[in-house]
């Protein structure tokens, strides 16, 4: 990771982004002991990199005067510095990265999990499958990218990006492989994809869960073919492919897989798939099925609910066999394995009320949802708490409402990560599409706490939906901290017990 300026900008003009440059005397030859894009930190002897929608020219002013020596731009800032001009700063920013850290992902068996629905399940899946194992042979924990979390070997905190950032990303892969780390697990958006965030890396494995539709916006995808297509470029990047081909347009991606080293196919309805899973049965609070892999045929457990869950295992069960997992570590790992935020279920102690905190945020996993309840509580009233993000994902105001008006007795519109948009003109937008009975309640907490009360009287299922075990909102451009749905939950069916005896 000691690279001197003009090797910088050697790598740049040898991947045809340099446009010129202007180095001081004497910078050319100092070495580069951070690549920065936030002015905020500690920047002696850092090449500083000015992208992002807002930034302003008052940043790399002041990532200099912290100790910046020279920057990355498309245009001249003025800046006192030497400076790099480059043709497109995103992909400077994803080259330059895997540059800075030496191309760390080389050493880890990296998995990149991408799909509409069910990415953070199969990824912790995966988690609880490879750390089985490593305890079998002494190895160490594995790390993990997701929507929920990150693990790299120094660090573990809670995610706000699906697919962090270039510079932090390879940060993640370069602490991970000097921590011993041997696998990495993450999700890979289409976000991530259609921007190149992860453009250079070799995903040792790489899994195509599903597709819906979804990220339809101004900032993020313009239509569904778009979408569709940003998710198949992870394919290009991968050693092996995975491929459900019970995923809609299966034809499609099973024919851009090919892109890929080698490809493995899973499937519940295919015999002829390489990994297979029939003789599905609800066990308890749990699942269990029959898998046939080329390797061994034998029953999984799953200890938490949601008969979607199988094609999340199943997916799992496929990267295992092409990484070589034992099928004793596979049956373990997912037996004990655990999402936080996802399919969790709180009861009361009279066992009348049932609360399940999930993260569905989008049509397609709204309908397997509501499909998979319907199915374990037979009978049952189901009502849910929702909201939708501000400034993305636009098509969700219209579809979640409608799949809700099919399922839910009542439905509870809240706050969901509103940003720079007012939540009430969110709830709003999302009453425009509601055909049954529906209440606005812009305090989330509030929201589920009346929610929760309403069964009081007519017990039945609550779904509490979105923001899983995530503590915090973002509300304008920050993330404020908050209690997660599940300390919500908790706290509602205590005040149930209290007032009932229990």
């Amino acid at each position: 990771m000691s690279h001197t300026l003009k090797e910088y900008a050697a790598f740049l003009r040898e991947q045809g982004l340099l446009k010129d440059e202007r180095l001081r005397p004497g910078d050319g030859e100092r070495t580069v002991a951070l690549f920065s894009c936030d002015s905020r930190e500690e920047l002696k002897d850092a090449l500083f990199l000015c992208k992002g929608a807002h930034f302003k020219e008052e940043y790399l002013h002041k990532a200099v005067a912290a100790g910046a020596f020279a920057y990355v731009a498309e245009r001249d800032m003025g800046a006192d510095a030497s400076m790099l001009l480059v043709t497109d700063i995103r992909r400077a920013m994803t080259v330059l990265a895997d540059f800075h850290y030496d191309r760390p992902w080389r050493e880890l068996a990296l998995i990149g999990i991408t799909g509409t629905k069910g990415k953070s399940s199969t990824t912790y899946y995966m988690k609880s499958i490879l750390d089985a194992w490593m305890e079998d042979v002494g190895g160490p924990e594995s790390g993990v990218i997701s929507s929920i979390d990150t693990y790299d070997g120094v660090e573990r905190f809670e995610s706000h990006l699906t697919t962090p950032e270039p510079m932090d990303l390879q940060r993640h892969f370069r602490r991970a492989a000097d921590a011993g780390l041997r696998q990495l697990t993450m999700e890979v958006s289409s976000q991530a994809l259609k921007y190149g965030r992860v453009d250079g890396i070799r995903f040792t494995v790489g899994c195509f869960l599903n597709i819906g539709r979804d990220h339809i916006s101004a900032i993020e995808h313009p239509d569904e073919e778009d979408y569709f297509q940003s998710k198949l470029l992870l394919f290009p990047l991968c050693g092996t492919a995975c491929v459900n081909l019970d995923s809609a347009r299966a034809d499609e991606v099973l024919a851009a897989a090919q892109s890929a080293g080698r490809v493995l196919t899973f499937s519940e309805r295919d015999p002829a798939a390489d990994v297979y899973a029939d003789q599905v049965e609800k066990e308890g609070n749990g699942i269990r099925f029959r898998v046939r892999t080329p390797g061994y045929t034998r029953v999984l457990r799953l200890t938490m609910p949601g008969l979607f869950n199988v094609e999340n295992a199943l997916a799992a069960v496929t990267v295992c066999h092409a990484l070589g997992v034992p099928e004793t570590a596979v049956a373990r790992g997912l037996e004990r394995a655990r999402v936080p935020g996802r399919m969790e279920v709180y009861t009361s102690e009279d066992g009348k009320l049932t609360v399940i905190v999930d993260y569905a945020h989008n049509r397609l996993s709204f309908e397997r949802l509501f499909r998979s309840v319907a199915e374990e509580y037979p009978g049952a009233p189901v009502s849910i708490v929702f909201g939708c993000p501000g400034c993305k994902a636009q098509e969700r105001r219209r579809d979640l409402p409608e799949v809700s008006s099919q399922y839910a007795c009542r439905t509870y519109l809240t706050e969901e990560d509103c940003g720079e948009e007012p939540v009430e003109q969110i709830c709003q937008e999302m009453a425009e599409y509601m055909s049954a009975p529906y209440f606005i309640i812009p305090d989330r907490g509030e929201a589920i706490f009346t929610a929760v009360r309403a069964m009081w009287e007519e017990p039945g299922v609550l779904l509490i939906t979105g923001k899983g075990a995530e503590t915090r909102q973002k509300r304008g451009l920050l993330y404020i901290p908050c209690p997660s749905d599940v300390e919500y939950t908790l706290a509602a069916l205590a005040e149930y017990d209290q007032a009932h005896g229990s």
